[in-house]
């Protein structure tokens, strides 16, 4: 019997996705080992399984000693000089280490290490999403729209280009940080999207977007006098805010132009725009403080002033040409020029894989009056998602199409 006389089990997937990736950071700091550390922390949470008939007052702290004791316990089995000295650390070790760097936080020191320039920038992006956020395999291929067995490769080998080159973890010197910021700045960007449309489950993961948002301002506060650090702040608060009316009353997506706005968090808003005017008034603003500006423009006021918008688009389209940017930007051609305008630019665009580019497509199609045509792209998208609140969403909207089907 549990703790609530329910007789319910304790959430451990709950428990995973919240303390996963704070585990094996702190695992990490304590046995130097990356690998070591994940492996002793998936051990930790078998054990949970079979042993928590109730959930622990700090479930955190009990994976980490529990994965502390059993990293122990595999270091006694081998007898390298490395597993020695590695046990000798775990037992001997008196308290916690001392810090010798600007880095206070083990996931935020985490992120930084996995985005050692020594690796490539998707394996940088891939691991930490990996190791942070505690994302299957499978999720992160879908985010990066790669195939499964091409992403777990490149986890594997940054893990052993990280034991093979000796890449330590350790806290960055603070002349290191600016050459670490954009591989950072991506991985925070990746974690909160994977929270506010996560590519599976839910379609909110609100841990990931919170987490997101807290490394963030521990980043902002590491780098005050970086613009896009700024930027991206900015951009994960400003759509944080509008977390609350992203779900309706029946887990259904509700999308922006339907949102309830009164739901919005206006602390979050006023602190957004905030930043917004800082980075803008420096001039020269980069991709996060555009996307940041975007979404300023979008929580000003009753209505978006889609005409502002468009213009941010044109300004971060020249800076990033990315199909992805390309397609947004087309939303926003739709609103000003019309869906005929808008669909010449999608029909143009190549993203295998990408569900939204059918779905955008076949909004328009519909707005056009191409009822048959909507109807087929509303398949391919419907295909193509992988988070059930979207499917339920796009059939809905092709339901609307065919009501007598």
């Amino acid at each position: 019997m549990s703790a609530d006389g329910t007789g319910r089990r304790p959430d451990l997937e709950g428990v995973y996705q919240a303390e996963y990736g704070r585990c094996v950071a702190t695992l990490t700091r304590l046995l130097g080992d990356i690998g070591l550390a994940e492996e002793a922390v998936q051990d930790a949470f078998a054990v949970a399984v079979q042993k928590w008939d109730e959930m622990p007052p700090n479930p955190g702290a009990w994976i980490v000693t529990t994965a502390r004791n059993r990293a122990i316990d595999r270091l006694r089995r081998e007898s390298t000089r490395e597993a020695r000295h590695a046990q000798a650390l775990l037992l001997h070790q008196p308290g916690e280490p001392q810090e010798v760097g600007p880095v206070r936080d083990d996931q935020l020191r985490m992120i930084f290490t996995c985005c050692h320039p020594a690796l490539s920038p998707p394996a940088r992006a891939a691991l930490t999403l990996r190791l942070l956020g505690g994302l299957e395999v499978a999720e992160i291929a879908r985010a990066y729209l790669v195939p499964e067995a091409t992403l777990a490769q490149r986890i594997v080998r940054a893990k052993k280009k990280i034991r093979d080159a000796g890449i330590p973890y350790r806290v960055p010197r603070a002349a290191e940080l600016p050459d670490r910021l954009a591989s950072v700045l991506t991985v925070l960007y990746l974690i909160f999207n994977e929270g506010y449309a996560s590519t599976s489950g839910e379609l909110v993961r609100t841990d990931l977007c919170l987490e997101a948002v807290r490394l963030a301002r521990a980043l902002a506060g590491l780098m005050p006098d970086e613009p896009e650090v700024l930027g991206l702040l900015a951009l994960l608060l400003l759509t944080e805010a509008r977390r609350p009316a992203r779900v309706g009353p029946s887990g259904e997506l509700v999308v922006l132009a339907e949102q309830d706005r009164s739901l919005w968090n206006r602390e979050l808003i006023a602190e957004g725009h905030d930043l917004v005017r800082r980075c803008l008034r420096r001039g020269q603003p980069g991709p996060y403080q555009l996307q940041a500006a975007i979404n300023a423009v979008h929580t000003d006021g009753p209505e978006t002033d889609w005409t502002q918008v468009l213009a941010l688009y044109d300004q971060l389209l020249a800076h990033s040409p990315t199909p992805i940017v390309a397609l947004n930007r087309a939303v926003a051609v739709a609103e000003v020029h019309g869906p005929a305008a808008a669909l010449a630019i999608v029909e143009e665009l190549d993203l295998p894989g990408y569900h939204l580019l059918p779905a955008t497509r076949a909004e328009l199609l519909a707005r056009l009056g191409r009822t048959a045509e909507a109807v087929t792209a509303y398949d391919e998208a419907i295909t193509l998602a992988a988070n059930d609140t979207e499917h339920a969403f796009l059939r809905t909207r092709r339901a609307r199409l065919t009501p007598d089907a």
